[in-house]
């Protein structure tokens, strides 16, 4: 039974209160026992932790832009390595365990999953130290890859829980500025460790251990987040629903099922070959088995052409097996798990969005992580200063834009079902024209604020676009739909954004053109896919109404109990 109460504006029904009053597998209503947890202090005080998560989350990723430049140094590495170990290495690997992981998290208790991923990644951010070459330091930010993949998902359904509809998408903007916070941070502490490191110790056979400045910042944001995993740990896990009216006994939930048998049933769908025995086991038909190998084939066809083409045979290898291993899994789900499947993949509205951003996040991410070696090379600017600079453009202009994106979201919702969509299309049109101005402009305080703007248009659209797709879906496949959503951005933006922008400036140099010109020609050509997204992201504002009222309609008609 759904109570929806509404109010007519123009040509919609703007929803004033929403509220699920029963779900299936043992759910129910809380809001006499726990009532006091929802939108309260104690909820509050776990949104200020998973902040500092997703912080630290940012910093372990991010400090790889203002060390690039010693480390490409100092290992020998092209630029095209370089995207890789940003992209693609943390990618897959993010994307991949992304999958299950969210799936655990919809089932375990994600406050555990939290903690151990956090003291994961920040472990083998902290060993990124130790690398000694490409090799080592690719399987560093893999496993940084993997421990990240926890906690975002569970983040959101974690808060979705504590918080009432009212307020979520507010309260995800704030849980996203940590994100800003720690890319802006993260620059700073690295440029100036850097730095510092560097001018204490000018050979590094006098430093301690013998470490390079760059290995020095490694450890220096990496062991922090053994402590905040503990932290987080001693959180209270809410009630699965509880946010919505509905809630089912998680502890119950967590008895039921062993974690290592959830990841069990969830990694082994993929894995090549295993692949197709679950879905054999699953009850799939003889038509998704050839389905399956027909991909297969494919992607290891499209792997071997685009290795003959580019000569990077890691790059092409890892991104079409994670690929792969994405479409074993979808393919499992089918059989598994219906409703998660139809209510997420037949949804027009997610799908559209799911491309959107990924679109997207393919140039953001790349002016991110280019940025700076943009600067020193084109703009003269050393890394010092410009460290500097993105630290404090990051961490303002993001915290600022991630902040608002949030709060307008709910203010023009009153008014219109789409605010939340009409503020990611206003965004990204701002951040897309900001960075064209940024990349032709040959002043450099023009530059400045240029980028200052693309940092503060960008996180305008980060809570409302998370926050509807986790309207769009029920409680219990939260996680899963964030998931999808980072399996999208991670394979079409963070994989490939900053690896062909990387491929594209050592060919123009290659061709005769100046370090810093083909890194600009690169990166205007690397906004096209932002404008893409304008159009995937127009489609799904069209569909957005019929399917946000479809939504209990469609879990009941794919076998969902109501």
């Amino acid at each position: 039974m759904s109570l929806v109460v509404k109010k007519k504006i123009g040509s919609e029904n703007i929803p004033l209160y929403k509220e699920n009053l029963s779900y299936p597998n043992n759910i129910k209503d809380s809001a006499s026992v726990d009532g006091k947890l929802v939108n309260g202090r104690y909820a509050k005080y776990v949104l200020l932790v998973l902040m500092l998560v997703s912080f630290f989350n940012f910093i372990d990723r991010q400090i790889l832009s203002i060390l690039a430049e010693d480390i490409k140094a100092d290992l020998g590495l092209s630029d095209g390595d370089l995207g890789f170990l940003y992209g693609t290495a943390f990618a897959v690997f993010y994307a991949i365990f992304g999958i299950p992981l969210a799936r655990l998290a919809d089932s375990w208790q994600r406050k555990k999953l939290i903690s151990i991923g956090l003291g994961f990644w920040s472990l083998m951010t902290a060993l990124s130290g130790t690398a000694k070459g490409f090799t080592s330091l690719a399987l560093c930010r893999f496993g940084v890859g993997v421990g990240e993949a926890s906690a975002t998902p569970a983040a959101y359904s974690f808060l979705y829980d504590y918080f009432s509809p009212r307020y979520r998408t507010t309260v995800l903007a704030i849980y996203n500025s940590g994100i800003y916070l720690g890319m802006g941070i993260g620059l700073f502490l690295g440029g100036m460790i850097l730095d510092g490191w560097n001018g204490a110790y000018p050979l590094s056979s006098e430093a301690p251990f013998s470490l390079k400045g760059w290995q020095a910042a490694f450890m220096a944001v990496g062991l922090p987040g053994l402590l905040l995993a503990i932290w987080v740990a001693t959180l209270k896990e809410p009630r699965r629903g509880l946010g919505d009216g509905v809630a089912a006994d998680v502890a119950k939930a967590a008895k039921s099922e062993h974690p290592l048998r959830i990841l069990k049933t969830e990694l082994l769908p993929l894995i090549p070959l295993i692949n197709l025995w679950v879905l054999r086991q699953v009850g799939a038909g003889s038509k998704a088995l050839w389905l399956n190998v027909i991909f297969g084939t494919s992607f290891v066809l499209i792997a071997a052409l685009m290795i003959d083409a580019t000569g990077e045979t890691l790059q092409w290898s890892a991104l079409c097996a994670g690929l792969y291993c994405v479409f074993s899994w979808v393919q499992s789900l089918v059989c598994r798990d219906p409703v998660c499947f139809g209510l997420i993949f037949r949804c027009k509205t997610l799908c559209y969005l799911y491309i959107a951003v990924g679109l997207n996040v393919f140039t953001a991410v790349a002016i991110i992580f280019w940025s700076i070696p943009y600067y020193q090379r084109y703009h003269g600017v050393d890394a010092s200063e410009i460290g500097s600079v993105m630290c404090l453009f990051i961490a303002v202009a993001g915290l600022i834009g991630v902040l608002l994106g949030g709060v307008l979201a709910d203010w023009l919702r009153q008014y219109t079902r789409r605010a939340k969509l009409f503020i990611c299309f206003g965004a990204w049109l701002l951040s897309l024209i900001a960075g064209v101005c940024l990349l032709l402009t040959d002043n450099l305080s023009i530059a400045y604020f240029c980028s200052f703007i693309f940092f503060l248009a960008g996180p305008l659209s980060a809570a409302p676009l998370v926050s509807t797709i986790n309207d769009l879906v029920i409680p219990r496949i939260r996680a899963v739909a964030t998931a999808v959503n980072i399996v999208a951005t991670t394979f079409i933006g963070t994989a490939l954004g900053p690896y062909i922008i990387g491929v594209l400036s050592d060919t123009f140099v290659a061709e005769g053109l100046e370090s810093g010109e083909a890194l600009r020609q690169s990166l205007l050509m690397g906004l096209a896919p932002s404008l893409v997204a304008l159009l995937f992201l127009m489609a799904a504002i069209k569909h957005f109404i019929a399917d946000d009222d479809s939504r209990l309609d469609r879990a009941r008609a794919l076998g969902e109990s109501m």
